[in-house]
Formats: structure tokens, C-alpha cells, sequence
């Protein structure tokens, strides 16, 4: 190979090396600081190339959300009765300068350090209540104030807490079947409570029914015996009005009426004078007695 040509490559190769040593990356998954024999000159570095001294180091850390579980966690409520928590953290470094003061690149660390910061929340949180109120609350309204003390002490450290959850609230196997026998003493009472109070409502509601049935039924009885009564006047006088016209047809058609009730049937037996008026038309249809 030619001297000009290993001499072009020699000095590509040297340019590359000095490249190397004055230029860094850093990905969208990353955060990186700059510092000069181990003073930090340099932050905030966006995804891309970057210049830097050749006597400068490069730290970089992971930008993504961590996420962390803890289970059998134990607590105790106001009553001193144990609970067994299981609980997650998510979060991530916010503070690349801050993160690496307080733990180097050790994420183990910070991790471990931002669970006894939660750990210590909800140890406070449950130790303001009993163990009722843990039960029947949400799990949000006991750690929301865990929650905003733990982002404040972070902060600090240059984390960001995303997320801090109850998963699971459980209870020592000794306490359980006592605090089961409890609750379902206490439903029961509140279930014979309700159900007194809706026997009461039912029997109102039928004392109420069986009043206005009865109201309606004697409103409609006199009704009745008032349009009834209406209708028998209107009734009578129409017939009077009628049979006034002409007295002695209806003292005929009231005979005829008489004699189709009373005679003919068999097994019946009246006694009545012939010279009686009953049969003053039967004797004579002029109705004339003789």
C-alpha cells in the first residue's frame, strides 16, 4: 500500500479517535451529565450528538418509568390490629445532577430509598384510622395524602414519583375470622334494622291502601243510592205522568199485573170473596161491578 494512503488513513483513523473522545450520544430512553473530574459542568441533554471535552466523562441514566412491586407489607390501624399491604411505586429521574448526588448510578438504590419514603406514608396513613374506616374507604383516600408528602420528599433526591397504589389490604390469619365474625354481626344488625323499618313502611302503605279503598267504595255506594234514588224519581214520574192520563187503563193494567202473579201457580191457594174488587175486571172488562 502506498506511504500517501496509509497516511490518509492514519490521519481519518486519528480524526476519528479525537471525534470520539470530544462528541457523545444520548437516546430518547436516556439522561446524561457532563463533569470534569467529577464536578458536574453539564445537564439537560436532549436525544442527539453532543459535544464535550476530551477529559470530560459521560454518565448516563435511564429516562423510562420504573416500576416496583412490595408485598406483605405489615401496618398497624389505630386499634393496634395488623394488615397486610401489598403496594406498587412507579417513577422516574427527573433530576439527572440531583439523582447521581444522592445515589451514583445505583437505581437499586433510589428505588429502595423512594419505597421507604411510600412505606413510611402509608404506615402514617393507616395509623390515623381504624380498621372500619380502611375497609369501607376507598384505597385512593387514605394514600392521596401519602401520595403528594412522598412527591415532595423525592424532589430532593431528583426523582419523580408517577404513581403509588394500594394493591391488596389483607389481615393476619389469627385476626381475620374475628374481624369476619364482626362485620357480619354488623350487617346482620343493619339487615334486621332495614328490615323493620321497610315491614313498618309495608304496613303503613297497606293501612294507607285499605283507607282509600274504603273511602272509594263508600263514595261509590252513596253515589250509587244517589243516582239510584234520581232515577227512580225521574222513573216514578214518568209513570205518573203516563198513567194520569187515563186512570182507569191503569187501574186495569195494575189488575192484569195482579192476576199474573198471583194466579196460576200450582200448589198456591187464595181465598177472596167473588164480589170482592179483585176481580171487578174479570166479571166485567168495563171495569162496573155488579
Amino acid at each position: 500500500m502506498p506511504q500517501s494512503i496509509q497516511k490518509i488513513m492514519a490521519a481519518i483513523g486519528a480524526l476519528g479517535f479525537i471525534i470520539s473522545l470530544c462528541t457523545f450520544t444520548v437516546s430518547e430512553n436516556e439522561l446524561a451529565i457532563r463533569s470534569q473530574f467529577r464536578e458536574i459542568v453539564g445537564t439537560g441533554y436532549g436525544p442527539g450528538l453532543h459535544f464535550k471535552w476530551p477529559i470530560d466523562t459521560i454518565r448516563k441514566f435511564e429516562r423510562r418509568i420504573v416500576s416496583q412491586s412490595f408485598e406483605g407489607e405489615t401496618f398497624l390501624t389505630s386499634e393496634n390490629r395488623g394488615l397486610i399491604v401489598d403496594y406498587y411505586v412507579k417513577w422516574r429521574i427527573k433530576d439527572a445532577a440531583r439523582y447521581s448526588q444522592a445515589f451514583g448510578n445505583d437505581q437499586g438504590a433510589a428505588g429502595q430509598r423512594l419505597a421507604d419514603i411510600v412505606k413510611d406514608g402509608i404506615k402514617n396513613a393507616v395509623a390515623q384510622r381504624t380498621l372500619q374506616e380502611i375497609v369501607s374507604a376507598e384505597r385512593t383516600a387514605f394514600t392521596g395524602d401519602m401520595f403528594d408528602r412522598a412527591s415532595k420528599s423525592v424532589q430532593s433526591l431528583g426523582l419523580e414519583l408517577i404513581d403509588a397504589r394500594v394493591q391488596k389490604i389483607g389481615l393476619p390469619p389469627d385476626v381475620e375470622s374475628r374481624v369476619y365474625a364482626s362485620m357480619q354481626q354488623s350487617f346482620s344488625r343493619l339487615a334486621r334494622q332495614l328490615r323493620g323499618e321497610g315491614e313498618k313502611e309495608a304496613l303503613r302503605i297497606r293501612a294507607e291502601a285499605d283507607r282509600k279503598r274504603t273511602e272509594i267504595l263508600s263514595i261509590a255506594a252513596r253515589d250509587s243510592l244517589k243516582i239510584r234514588g234520581e232515577g227512580d224519581g225521574k222513573s216514578a214520574a214518568i209513570y205518573s205522568a203516563a198513567y194520569g192520563r187515563n186512570p182507569e187503563f191503569y187501574a186495569f193494567y195494575r189488575s192484569i199485573q195482579a192476576y199474573k202473579n198471583s194466579l196460576g201457580k200450582e200448589g198456591d191457594v187464595m181465598v177472596v170473596s167473588p164480589d170482592s174488587d179483585f176481580f171487578k175486571y174479570m166479571r166485567s172488562p168495563g171495569g162496573s161491578t155488579r
